[in-house]
C-alpha cells in the first residue's frame, strides 16, 4: 500500500491472454456494478481478499 492511508483494491480482469491483476485506488466497486477496464463494461461478480501472499487489499473478480 501506499502508506498515505488512501485505500487500494485489485482488480482480476480475465483477458484472451489470461487474468491480470490492476491496482486502483479508492474503495472496491461492489458486486454487481459495472467496471470499465480498457474500453469494455465487465460486471463485478465477487469480491475477496487479495490472491497476492500478505496483499491486506480486497480484490473485484469480473466478468462480461
Amino acid at each position: 500500500m501506499n502508506g498515505d492511508g488512501a485505500q487500494q483494491h485489485l482488480l482480476f480482469v480475465w483477458k484472451p491472454s489470461g487474468y491480470e491483476l490492476v491496482e486502483q485506488d479508492g474503495d472496491p466497486p461492489a458486486v454487481g456494478a459495472q467496471v470499465e477496464v480498457e474500453g469494455k463494461q465487465l460486471r463485478v461478480t465477487k469480491l475477496a481478499p487479495s490472491p497476492l501472499p500478505g496483499d491486506r487489499r480486497i480484490c473485484a473478480y469480473l466478468g462480461g
